[in-house]
């Protein structure tokens, strides 16, 4: 599946019981086509005493979303993604609504 969105990209969730709200991606996994999203799909789970967490009990994490179920935000709407080769070799994606480029380049140009 196409990478259509990456670290750091504001994204509205499509589906699931975090429907209709947005987030910042904090982590891609494209070996199993997910998203990790701040805040978004938490989950309690219980943790033994480790040097990480002394305390041990019971914290909250946030759990993958599958990368389907998201699209990237532009102005507050979400927007499918189209990926742009420019004539200087450089890959870009962009947004279908409006046409803006998202994020910085996929691929440098190509040196003379």
């Amino acid at each position: 599946m196409a990478r259509h969105v990456r670290n750091g990209d504001l994204v509205f969730i499509r589906t699931g019981k975090h429907k209709g709200q947005t987030g910042r991606i904090i982590r891609v996994l494209p070996e199993d086509d997910k998203v990790i999203v701040q805040g978004m799909n938490m989950a309690r789970k219980h943790v033994a005493r480790s040097e990480r967490h002394p305390q041990g009990g019971v914290i909250q994490k946030e759990m993958p979303i599958h990368i389907s179920n998201v699209s990237p935000v532009v102005d507050g709407k979400p927007t499918r993604v189209r990926f742009e080769t420019r004539a200087d070799g450089s890959k870009v994606r962009l947004a279908v609504k409006d046409g803006s480029q998202l994020g910085p380049e996929l691929k440098k140009a190509r040196k003379k």
